[in-house]
C-alpha cells in the first residue's frame, strides 16, 4: 500500500509540474463552457430584417412598428420592388425579408383576411424555421389584440405549458450537453496521453514488471485525474449556476455521485485508448476525433435521438455521454431522485467495469 501511495503521489507531482496538462484540466473546461454557454444558442435577437410594403397604410406601418418594437428583430431596410429581395439576401446581412399585399388594409376589412409574406434565408434551416415562428407569434399577437370584442361561436383555444424550462432558456439544453463533453474528452485525453507517455518513453514496461501489479499501475495512474476531474466538475457546476443560472431541482449529492460515476467511466475509456495508441500524439487524435463526433451527434446534445435512423439509435447506446446527459438533465432541470435514473446509472456502472477489465487485461498480456 505504501509503494501504491508514493507511486499516486508521484502522478500528482508530474502532473502539476506539466503546465500544459494543467491547462487541458482547467483552461480549456472554464473556456469552453463558457464559449458554448454564451455563444451556442436557438434564440434570437436583434435579427436583420428588411420590409417591402406594397400597401403603405396606416395598420402595415402598426405592424411594422411592433415588430421593430420587438428585441427579435431589427429592420434593416425598406425594399421598393420584388427584384430587390434577392440581391439584398446575397448581401448575407438580412436573415428575412416580410413582404406586406397591396391594399392591405382594405381586404382585411372587405375580405377579413390578409397576407403577408414570410422569405426567409434557409442557408441556416434553424434559424429560418425560428425566424418565421416569431414573426406568426407577433402577427396572432396582433391578430388577437384586433379581435378581442369579438366572440365566435365556437373557438378552441390551446393551452400550453412548458414544464422544466418555462421560457425555454436554450442554456438549460446546452449546459449539460457541454459539460458532459468537457468532462468526457478532458478525462479520457488525459488518462489516455498520460499512459501513452510512459509507453512512449520506454518506462511503461518498467512500472509493470515493478512490485506493483498491473492493476494497481492503472489505478494509480487514474485516482490524480479523478481527483482533478471532480475539482473540474465542481467548477463547471458552480459556472452554470452562477453565471447561466442553470436550477439544480434535485440532490447535489446523487448530482456529484453521478458525476464521479462519469468521470471514472471516462478515465477508464481513456486507459482503453492507451492500450490501442502507441504515441501521445496518436492518443490525443483518438480521444479528439473518436469521441468528440459520436459525443456530439449520438449523445442527444444537440440532435434527438428518436429522429435518428434505426441503426443510428443503436449505436447510440454505447456512447456513455447518452445515458449522463438523461441523468444530469434529470436532475438538474426534473429534480429527479435514483429511482428514476438507476437504469443509467447501472449501465455507465457497467460500461466502466468493461473499460478497465478490458483495459488489465491487454496490460496483464504484455508481460505475459
Amino acid at each position: 500500500m505504501k509503494r501504491f501511495l508514493g507511486f499516486v503521489k508521484k502522478e500528482f507531482f508530474h502532473i502539476f509540474r506539466d503546465r500544459r496538462s494543467l491547462f487541458i484540466l482547467f483552461g480549456m473546461p472554464v473556456a469552453q463552457i463558457l464559449l458554448f454557454g454564451f455563444a451556442i444558442t436557438n434564440e434570437i435577437n436583434n435579427v436583420d430584417i428588411a420590409i417591402l410594403d406594397h400597401s403603405k397604410d396606416a395598420t402595415t406601418k402598426e405592424i411594422i412598428q411592433k415588430i421593430d418594437a420587438s428585441n427579435y428583430f431589427s429592420i434593416q431596410q425598406f425594399l421598393g420592388r420584388e427584384t430587390d429581395i434577392e440581391n439584398i439576401f446575397k448581401k448575407g446581412k438580412v436573415k428575412a425579408v416580410l413582404t406586406f399585399e397591396k391594399d392591405f388594409s382594405s381586404k382585411l376589412v372587405r375580405d377579413n383576411n390578409a397576407s403577408v409574406q414570410i422569405i426567409t434565408d434557409a442557408t441556416d434551416p434553424n434559424t429560418a424555421n425560428t425566424i418565421s415562428n416569431y414573426v406568426n407569434s407577433i402577427l396572432q399577437h396582433y391578430q388577437a389584440e384586433q379581435n378581442k370584442d369579438i366572440q365566435l361561436a365556437y373557438q378552441i383555444i390551446p393551452q400550453t405549458r412548458m414544464a422544466y424550462n418555462p421560457e425555454l432558456k436554450s442554456v438549460f439544453m446546452f449546459v449539460p450537453g457541454v459539460m458532459t463533453i468537457i468532462l468526457m474528452l478532458v478525462s479520457a485525453m488525459m488518462t489516455s496521453i498520460s499512459i501513452t507517455r510512459e509507453k512512449e518513453q520506454g518506462t511503461m514496461e518498467i512500472l509493470l514488471v515493478s512490485p506493483l501489479n498491473p492493476f494497481q499501475v492503472i489505478i494509480g495512474k487514474v485516482v490524480p485525474y479523478i481527483f482533478l476531474s471532480v475539482i473540474n466538475a465542481v467548477i463547471i457546476v458552480l459556472l452554470s449556476i452562477y453565471v447561466f443560472e442553470m436550477p439544480v431541482h434535485g440532490s447535489l449529492i446523487l448530482l456529484g455521485f453521478e458525476s464521479v460515476l462519469f468521470i471514472v467511466t471516462s478515465l477508464a475509456l481513456g486507459i482503453l485508448i492507451s492500450t490501442i495508441a502507441a504515441t501521445q500524439q496518436t492518443a490525443m487524435m483518438i480521444s479528439l476525433m473518436g469521441l468528440m463526433l459520436p459525443v456530439i451527434l449520438l449523445s442527444g446534445f444537440i440532435f434527438p435521438i428518436s429522429s435518428m435512423p434505426a441503426p443510428l439509435q443503436v449505436i447510440s447506446n454505447i456512447v456513455p455521454a447518452k445515458w449522463f446527459i438523461i441523468i444530469i438533465k434529470g436532475i438538474m432541470l426534473k429534480g429527479v431522485d435514483l429511482t428514476y435514473v438507476w437504469k443509467e446509472t447501472l449501465i455507465l456502472l457497467g460500461m466502466t467495469l468493461f473499460f478497465i477489465g478490458l483495459s488489465v487485461k491487454k496490460y496483464k498480456t504484455r508481460l505475459e
